[in-house]
């Protein structure tokens, strides 16, 4: 069930801001969020963040290797993103967004960068300290025994400058799904959720972060990425 759509008053353009209660099939959503990005296109639609979560599944990016799968127990789906396997189910934040980078600046790397930004602060008004890494895609923190962890995953499609798909931020999935895949083809490092944190593990914690922290993360984009 969706709630009622937000529209953000942004300065270039107004952004839908929709959050959905319950599992949203990934069938689904993948082609409600590739017709979106054609209308966004064509002019006949706004640009959108869609906030949702997923029935447990696998997801394969481009780049994904079979020997990366190591017990398809859910449905993989292709999911025509970059990047290599994930796991989605409930518990976890998904955030797709639909947005033009033709008006917010061409910059891929950029984009992704301010992505990455945006979950940082999100997570540090949760309480939890979460970092980039060097070499490695997502979003790391440390364990209650110390060691370094995966919080958050990104995995972005920008088709004809409007950005398909987006991030993900464990808020308490059961970690143990995530045995049935390689994550994102790093073996070396294990996921984490708010909940094994010992932090909030309410979804509307979170949201509410994500909310604050989005003018921010537009800005970067206009302040870093445009006209480049």
């Amino acid at each position: 069930m969706s709630s009622p759509a937000l529209i953000l008053d942004d300065p270039i353009a107004p952004i839908e801001w929709r959050t959905d209660s319950g599992l949203v099939d990934y069938a689904f959503a993948l082609d409600e969020m590739t017709k979106r990005a054609d209308a966004i296109r064509l002019g006949e639609a706004t640009e959108r963040v869609w906030l949702i979560e997923h029935p447990p599944l696998y997801t394969a990016g481009t780049s994904a290797r079979e020997a990366d799968m190591l017990d398809p127990r859910f449905p993989v789906y292709a999911a025509g993103r970059g990047g290599q396997y994930t796991y989605h189910g409930p518990g976890q934040r998904v955030v797709y967004l639909n947005l033009d980078l033709d008006r917010r600046g061409r910059d891929i790397r950029c984009f992704v960068h301010a992505l990455e930004g945006w979950m940082i602060a999100a997570l540090g008004d949760i309480g939890v300290s979460a970092r980039r890494a060097e070499g490695r895609i997502g979003i790391w923190t440390d364990t209650r025994t110390g060691l370094e962890a995966k919080i958050g995953a990104i995995g972005v499609r920008v088709k004809r400058w409007v950005t398909l798909h987006g991030l993900s931020i464990n808020v308490a999935p059961d970690l143990s799904h995530f045995g049935g895949i390689v994550p994102c083809g790093i073996s070396e490092f294990g996921v984490t959720s708010l909940a094994a944190l010992g932090m909030s593990s309410d979804m509307a914690t979170l949201d509410a972060a994500l909310s604050r922290h989005f003018p921010s993360f537009l800005g970067a984009l206009q302040g870093s990425c445009a006209g480049t």
